[in-house]
């Protein structure tokens, strides 16, 4: 009689890894915009940004009317003890619930177990699970001990993981996973595994490169089907990460390794429909994408500069297109430079709503003095003075070499006007 494969329990509102190509947890790249997209060509799950747990904490749950999105928000203080009476909010954190509902998982950045269960109960009843960064080897992260630092500090890690599992997933009935990277040696990556597999997590997932390495360095894949094993005697789904090009290559190299899943990054980046099957058509056009993905991000009021970052990479850099996203200042710039008319109407009511497209206070004061210029020239004019109006209005001089207007008993001598 076959034995029956372990798996350690999911939660009611949780979701299993196994079977799914998932959207890599990306700075920028993993915004709501980005996942939407994701969902909507094919990726089972996805991963939100790395949100450090001090940046969550302290924030406040609203839904914003207008979009029907929840957001978690805190006032700008700008370092001060209390923020001025003008302080803008600032949005950390954004989700929609209706198309991500049960489909999102939350990363989080921490190095203290207090802190992560702290931030947790703020969002886990709004996402399908929390996953902790054991692998960003980004400066940003590692220097607070986060991230890929937590490969070297085990017991933190585990730490982290226990406590979560303690506090959140009998409260919020989802489950808590983690994110490593495989260690130098099999024998480092495997004493880690099994420490961290009997945490109680209900998922891993292993980037296939070490801390050093870079994305341009191709994925090391020899320690894959260890790190699976040992999470499948654990009873924990086990996702591999690393040079995953589409749904279809995930699928057929989690097969090949025992893996349960992928997780698809820098593709899914460049182009979401990554996650199209052949039998869905595959890959789209970066044309049609784009025009999808402005769109979304007009529907959901997204930052400006995280929608001209995503274009830029969508954009192939040798096309006419690419340059008009650089250039572009707003989301009416950006519908007009990607010839894509019928976004205009939208992109006005979110320009205005945030303040794109107007003159910035540089090009106020320039204008000012233009008009200023204008105006003494036009007044010199009709006074008679045609000559010095004309010199003024042409080049603005220094004042060593700027030419006094002529006296009225002068006006019928011939006028000279310095050369700069």
């Amino acid at each position: 009689m076959t034995e029956a494969v372990r798996k350690v329990p999911i939660p009611a509102k949780g979701v299993d890894y196994r079977g799914k190509v998932v959207l890599a947890p990306m700075v920028r790249s993993g915004e709501l915009p980005s996942r939407l997209l994701a969902l909507k060509y094919g990726a089972d799950l996805v991963w939100g940004p790395e949100t450090i747990d001090r940046a969550i904490i302290g924030t406040t749950r609203k839904v914003n009317e207008q979009t029907g999105c929840i957001e978690w928000c805190r006032t700008q203080s700008h370092g001060l003890k209390e923020p001025p009476p003008d302080a803008k909010m600032s949005v950390i954190y954004v989700t929609e619930p209706e198309k991500e509902a049960k489909r999102l998982i939350f990363q989080m950045g921490t190095a203290d177990p207090d802190l992560a269960v702290e931030a947790a109960r703020l969002i886990a009843g709004d996402v399908a699970g929390i996953d902790v960064n054991a692998g960003c080897p980004k400066p940003f992260s590692t220097s607070g001990g986060m991230g890929a630092a937590l490969l070297r500090t085990p017991d933190k890690l585990v730490a982290i993981l226990e406590a979560l599992v303690k506090n959140i997933t009998p409260h919020y009935d989802i489950g808590i996973s983690v994110k490593i990277r495989i260690l130098e040696t099999a024998a480092e990556t495997e004493t880690l595994v099994r420490r961290l597999v009997a945490t109680g997590i209900t998922g891993l997932t292993v980037h296939c490169r070490t801390t050093p390495m870079r994305p341009r360095e191709r994925a090391i894949r020899g320690q894959l089907r260890m790190v699976a094993d040992l999470c499948h005697e654990a009873g924990v789904a086990c996702l591999m990460n690393g040079d995953v090009e589409s749904k279809d290559e995930g699928l057929r190299l989690a097969t090949e390794f025992g893996a349960d899943g992928a997780m698809i990054a820098t593709a899914a980046e460049t182009n979401p429909s990554c996650f199209r099957t052949a039998a869905d058509g595959g890959l789209l056009p970066w044309r049609d994408v784009i025009g999808e993905y402005l769109a979304t991000a007009i529907s959901v009021n997204n930052k400006f500069s995280n929608t001209k970052y995503l274009l830029a990479q969508m954009v192939p850099g040798k096309e006419a297109a690419h340059k008009a996203v650089t250039k572009a200042r707003s989301y009416v710039d950006m519908c007009e430079g990607l010839s894509l008319p019928h976004l205009l109407d939208q992109a006005r009511v979110l320009d205005e709503l945030r303040g794109l497209g107007q003159p910035t206070e540089k090009q106020k004061l320039q204008a000012a003095r233009k008009a200023a210029q204008s105006t003494n020239a036009s007044a010199l004019a009709a006074g008679g003075q045609m000559g010095y109006a004309r010199a003024l209005s042409k080049t603005k001089k220094s004042l060593s070499n700027r030419q006094q207007p002529p006296s009225v008993s002068d006006q019928d001598k011939p006028l000279v006007v310095s050369a700069v």
